[in-house]
């Protein structure tokens, strides 16, 4: 047997392909309830009354299963996440979320909705509905049976006018875009654009736990060379080279400047980098000249900025990060990550492309499994271990400038109570993506 199934928020265009009848019972609806969440994006939500209207409509139509997505909400950490730019959040919105804390009244209104439509079961499953209309966007889906049990969804398709309709000699209100069920075709045990569950308010109280001082460590940027890297000519794929053991790749090339330039005596050269994705900073002699940085729309970005050159030899340092691997998209292993071109203006010849000369690659162990790329990688510095092998500075989060890539580190005492997990962890490059921090 064939069971035709649709996910999304409505049944709609399926029902057109698809004859709803007692031969297509079997149908299947996957209702999702909130889109991915991304760093310094809006937390979308799916209108509770607009879902319930949605479960309502399928079932109308003669459907018969549904799959709330997601129920429960759940946390992907680390890199799981997927991407470019989605948090580690999977709560979706969920009834309950990522915590396990019930939120209402997104809890409360699909069990009220669901006890309607288990009043109706004798007459779903007896009989496909009979469709009449009262008017332009009004509807009744009238199931009965011979053993006279009979259920009625009516309908308002109207998005801002309230409506009233005349049904089984009975007038009925109907608020904008709604479903009344009528489980005995008198009387409604459930509207879907009324929500009679109290919002809930979850109250976070803080804990005697202690957090002890924040504490920072630079990444060595004069260190790059020193370990494991490669040249090549032109600029690398990045997930090609680092082999999806790293967020992190540099590509460190040379430029050569004349004691006769004319910038030296004026206005700065500027920058130009062309990247696929999906977030880039800039070094120039060891100095931190600047960050860029794409989004989950558009992954490609241009940094352009100026950059302070010397006369003799200057070493650029571009250190392209992804955050976070495409999981979903069209041919999205195709999809390319790092540098595309480089590009050095206000020169006394011009413009001076960089793209296809020599670049050096870091890479700690590219001999073995693990491929890491920034020092603190290498050192480990997540674990208890690691972190005892550097000096640590301690800070203030609020005070600290950005002209650095650095690890951050606190101990905390774990809450009182039931067990916890206590999970000590650094935190590594604080570069804003839109609004929002990434730790």
């Amino acid at each position: 047997m064939q069971i035709n199934a649709c996910n999304g928020f409505y049944i709609v265009m399926l029902s057109l392909l698809i004859n709803l009848t007692s031969l297509n019972r079997g149908l299947r609806l996957g209702v999702a309830v909130k889109r991915f969440t991304e760093f310094g994006g809006t937390i979308h939500r799916h209108p509770l009354q607009d879902l319930a209207f949605a479960v309502a409509r399928f079932i109308q139509k003669g459907g018969s299963y549904i799959n709330y997505y997601m129920y429960h909400g759940g946390t992907n950490f680390g890199r799981t996440a997927g991407g470019p730019f989605i948090t580690t959040s999977y709560d979706y919105d969920a009834p309950i979320d990522e915590y396990g804390l019930i939120q209402e009244p997104k809890y409360s209104l699909p069990k009220e909705l669901h006890r309607a439509i288990k009043q109706c079961k004798h007459a779903l499953v007896s009989s496909d509905p009979t469709v009449t209309s009262s008017g332009t966007y009004q509807q009744a889906h009238v199931f009965s049976s011979m053993q006279e049990s009979c259920a009625a969804f009516l309908s308002n398709y109207h998005t801002k006018s309230v409506t009233r309709v005349m049904f089984n000699n009975g007038h009925y209100n109907l608020p904008p875009w709604s479903i009344s069920i009528l489980p005995d075709c008198r009387n409604v045990a459930f509207n879907t654009a009324i929500v009679g569950a109290k919002t809930s308010q979850i109250q976070m109280l803080p804990t005697k736990s202690k957090i002890f001082s924040w504490e920072t460590y630079d990444e060595d940027i004069s260190s790059l060379g020193e370990t494991s890297r490669f040249t090549d000519p032109g600029l690398l794929e990045q997930i090609n080279v680092t082999r999806d053991t790293s967020d992190y790749l540099w590509y460190t090339t040379s430029v050569d400047v004349s004691p006769k330039e004319s910038f030296l005596r004026g206005q700065k050269p500027t920058l130009n980098v062309n990247s696929a994705g999906h977030a880039l900073h800039v070094f120039i002699n060891g100095q931190f000249s600047g960050s860029a940085f794409g989004t989950r729309e558009n992954r490609r970005f241009t940094f352009t900025g100026p950059v302070n050159l010397r006369a003799g030899t200057n070493r650029i340092a571009l250190v392209s990060v992804a955050v976070g691997l495409p999981n979903v998209g069209l041919h999205y292993e195709t999809w390319e990550t790092g540098i595309l071109s480089v590009l050095l203006h206000g020169l006394d010849q011009g413009k001076k492309d960089l793209t296809w000369q020599k670049w050096l690659y870091q890479l700690a162990h590219r001999t073995t499994v693990k491929q890491f790329v920034l020092k603190g990688e290498t050192m480990n510095l997540v674990s208890l271990d690691g972190a005892s092998s550097v000096e640590w500075i301690r800070s203030s989060l609020a005070t600290r400038s950005r002209k650095s890539m650095t690890w951050y580190k606190a101990y905390f005492d774990a809450p009182g109570g039931v067990n916890y997990w206590l999970w000590i962890c650094g935190v590594w490059e604080r570069v804003k993506y839109g609004s929002m921090d990434r730790a």
